[in-house]
Parts: structure tokens; sequence; C-alpha cells
């Protein structure tokens, strides 16, 4: 079964087609279509391609759902100083399900 490395947001991710992954905010609706251009490896078996012969290479999904990612807490603390601070945190996610890999 083929799959590909590709990075997006700062992140890089190994997925296969009909992978559904969540990923850092993308600016596009529902059911709208997203190409992954920045394509660091493809793979099928013992047949590897890497970025340097995947010129022009895309992963392809589909845009499934806009969301926030769970709360998180960060809490500072410093013993014997009556010093406390809490900071919380959402981030916005993007469900994306991996559509095709042409390679």
């Amino acid at each position: 079964m083929a799959y590909a490395i590709f990075k997006t947001g700062g992140k890089q991710y190994r997925v296969a087609q009909g992978d559904v992954i969540e990923i850092e905010k993308l600016d596009a609706e529902p059911g709208a279509e997203t190409k992954f251009s920045e394509v660091l490896m493809v793979g099928a078996g013992s047949n590897l391609k890497l970025s340097g012969d995947l010129k022009g290479a895309t992963v392809v999904g589909e845009v499934v759902e806009q969301f926030r990612g769970p709360k998180l807490i960060n809490f500072k603390f410093r013993r014997r100083k009556g010093y406390h601070r809490t900071v919380g945190h959402r981030q916005n996610l993007t469900r994306v399900k991996i559509t095709s890999i042409p390679a």
C-alpha cells in the first residue's frame, strides 16, 4: 500500500490513502479539496522515492471538518513566593481525509 510523508504547519505526517488526520487549521470549508505540495517521501513496499525525485508531487485530501482541540492547561508555580499562574489554550484544528497520493 502506498504511503507518503508530507509537511504542513511545521509538522510532518505519514499518510496512506483513506487516512483521516488532524492538522493545524487550514483556510478551507468542509468538503473542499486541498493539496499538500511539500511532499518529502513516497513509498510503496520496498520502492521509495525521496524529495529529490518528486518534482511536483502532491498529496490530495478533502476537508472533513474544522474544530477545536482539547483544552490544555499550563500551571506555573513558585514555591514559597505566593506566585501561581494558570493559562489555558485550545488549538484550532482541521480534520482531513486523504483521497489520493498521485506520485
